[in-house]
């Protein structure tokens, strides 16, 4: 028995060991360009700026210098600074000249390693940093990846020399403001909430005295119990996040962007919730065949770490019924994020639904401390079954609003939500009962606070249905303008005197695409480039682009809590020729519209993929919500658009005060290039 333990245990480690190589692995691979930046003193007065690309095999970078129609060159660009002056252009190696079959045409390219150089002259003594980013493309013999933007910063008169490296952050689609590891963090902490929740689920609860008795009973020394617990709880986490690991590698980035637009898996993952929600009011449950437990758990009779593995296994299958609800939740909202969300997502739930059976199975002299099972466990499971019920919502609103079904308006939506609530209130009262649920002589103090809270939520939900933007809700509603009755609207359309000019000269007789779009707050604006352009162009006005979504939680935010400010408004509407451009809209477009891809060379058939790739080709970002505040001048050339933005693009950020800098900065700039005073 203490050899196959022995092997089981190198077994385990070489599972654990696996894991972790297939997530970096699965991690890397949107990423075979790294840079670090150096600086050389040539004299008192000028330094060399040194970029270093370090090229994957098989991946090559671009030139700076790519005739047009090409992939996108490699740019170098310095922010603005009074302290130096540049001395000629970037200076590259000697290139690798290739006819390229995809781009038929002869191309300049870097491959395994490249080094940029740009000579500059200091002005001053003081210490000063020297700050900017560079912008490149990558491709191997079968693909691109998108164009990608890194930020560097030199230290100038300073004994220390400049090396840093880009491991901190990667090549990423134009946009620093995606905050994709503080995101990635919050979910790993939802996840982890999740995971205590599933603990108390009449599935999982009464399962923890009964491990502790199964590393107890039968083990001579305490020391070796509480390492075969420890080994137990590991277990737990290495299964989970093995669940989560194939889920993220079997989806992929690409599979990932279809799951988040399309309706067919909208309305899927609408009825899965629909299906958990029943499942935890006690309808049915979802089980699995009774021979898989009972094949683990004879298995989990053998002891030792052999036995604590598959006790692990057992409980997983044992509490299926009731985890398999939040499971499912967790790897649904994960697989219309980042890829790697369901990893981190089934880590955080496993490190949470292991601790209590560790910590039990180690210090079992704390279980006298338990609350006994109950009832109260019942409630538990009802009260996830409600919001499972509200939270499924979410995705028949995305496929409604993506495909224009007119079936969940803003209005409907939050009156589903106030009967789900209130329904749930009265249960939480005992006025409404499900099977399962024990006979309740009076009401608990925790029931009544959580009957407390749960009215609260439905008071604040009312003022919705006539209008109030609901703030704290702004990403999971739909759209204000989708509400039929909004006071503010109607107030809005008749009142005459407001405080700042809304000039109907600005707008067209017939705005493309307005019959299904709207902007929010009564802004008018278009929902096509170059009309908004068109129209820019004639009132001498800069454009403001929004890269928006119907299914982007954070745009939403953005114009419930940072639009909505009347400094945004105010110079929004008098300042900028708006033009919100949907990238996941799927109104098909007429033949005559439909355009190429110069970065995918895929024919565009709709509205969302059109300027999907508008976005990725023209301005290098591929996430929402991207503002761009652009010249009215601009000319649609990859390599030339840069030069037309009047400040530098942003994205998701609740900081108002910033917006209105970034919105100034525009203006100011623009009335200088325009000589306006």
């Amino acid at each position: 028995m203490k050899i196959k333990s022995k092997n089981f245990q190198k077994v385990f480690l070489l599972l654990g060991i696996l894991v972790l190589f297939s997530i970096n692995t699965f991690s890397q691979i949107l990423e075979p360009v790294k840079w670090t930046f150096d600086k050389n003193k040539i004299s008192d007065d000028e330094y060399e700026l040194i970029f270093t690309a370090k090229i994957d095999a098989g991946w090559h970078v671009y030139s700076q210098y790519i005739p047009d129609g090409g992939p996108i060159a490699t740019s170098f660009n310095f922010d603005e600074n009074k302290n130096i002056e540049l001395i000629d252009s970037v200076s590259e190696p000697e290139p690798i000249k290739e006819y390229d079959k995809n781009y038929k045409m002869t191309l300049k390219f870097f491959a395994e390693k490249a080094v940029f150089k740009q000579k500059i002259k200091v002005l001053t003594k003081e210490k000063f940093d020297v700050t900017g980013y560079l912008e490149f493309m990558c491709c191997d013999d079968s693909r691109c990846l998108p164009p990608s933007e890194i930020d560097f910063t030199y230290k100038i008169n300073e004994n220390s020399p400049t090396i840093q490296k880009a491991d901190d952050n990667q090549p990423v689609k134009k946009k620093k403001q995606d905050n994709t590891g503080t995101n990635l963090f919050q979910f790993f902490i939802f996840a982890f909430i999740g995971g205590l929740i599933a603990i108390l689920t009449p599935c999982v609860f009464p399962m923890i005295p009964m491990t502790v008795s199964f590393f107890m009973h039968s083990s001579e020394k305490k020391s070796k119990a509480k390492k075969q617990a420890l080994f137990f709880g590991l277990s737990i986490i290495v299964i989970y996040t093995f669940i989560g690991l194939i889920v993220s590698v079997t989806l992929g980035p690409s599979f990932i962007n279809w799951l988040s637009t399309s309706w067919l898996p909208n309305i899927f993952f609408f009825l899965i919730f629909m299906i958990f929600a029943f499942s935890f009011f006690g309808a049915f449950e979802i089980t699995l065949p009774s021979w898989m437990i009972n094949k683990t758990d004879k298995k989990a009779d053998k002891g030792g770490y052999v036995g604590a593995f598959f006790m692990a296994f057992t409980l997983v299958l044992v509490s299926f019924s009731c985890t398999v609800p939040i499971v499912g939740t967790i790897l649904v909202e994960a697989a219309v994020g980042e890829v790697l969300k369901p990893v981190i997502g089934m880590l955080g739930f496993s490190l949470a639904f292991a601790l209590p059976f560790s910590f039990f199975a180690f210090f079992p002299s704390k279980l006298g401390n338990l609350p006994k099972s109950g009832g109260w466990l019942n409630t538990v499971k009802v009260i996830l079954g409600f919001i499972e019920l509200a939270l499924g919502m979410k995705f028949l609103m995305v496929a409604d609003q993506t495909y224009h079904w007119g079936l969940l308006d803003r209005e409907i939506y939050i009156a589903i939500w106030i009967a789900i609530f209130s329904v749930m209130g009265l249960y939480l009262l005992g006025k409404i009962k499900f099977s399962g649920d024990s006979e309740k002589k009076y009401l608990s103090v925790p029931r009544v606070i959580a009957s407390i809270l749960t009215f609260s939520f439905v008071v604040y939900l009312i003022p919705g249905m006539f209008g109030a933007p609901l703030k704290a809700l702004s990403g999971y509603l739909p759209p204000m303008q989708t509400h039929d009755f909004n006071l503010n609207k109607i107030i809005r359309e008749n009142v005459e005197q407001i405080s700042f000019d809304n000039n109907k000269t600005d707008i067209y007789e017939k705005v493309k695409y307005d019959d299904f779009l709207e902007l929010p707050h009564g802004l008018k604006g278009y929902f096509d480039y170059n009309q908004a352009l068109g129209k820019a162009k004639e009132v001498n006005k800069p454009l403001f682009i929004d890269f928006t979504g119907h299914g982007c939680v954070n745009c939403r935010e953005m114009e419930a809590n940072v639009w909505s400010d009347p400094r945004v408004l105010k110079r929004l509407k008098n300042n900028f020729i708006i033009a919100a451009l949907y990238v996941d809209d799927k109104t098909k477009l007429p033949e005559a519209d439909w355009s190429k891809s110069k970065y995918d060379g895929k024919i565009k058939k709709t509205l969302g993929a059109k300027y999907a790739d508008f976005q990725v080709v023209y301005f290098k970002s591929n996430s929402q919500p991207n503002y761009i505040l652009l010249d009215n001048t601009a000319i649609l050339d990859p390599d030339k658009i840069d030069n037309y933005i009047l400040a530098k693009p942003r994205g998701y950020n609740l900081n108002t005060d910033e917006f209105v800098d970034f919105l100034d900065t525009a203006i100011v700039e623009f009335n200088k290039r325009h000589k306006i005073k």
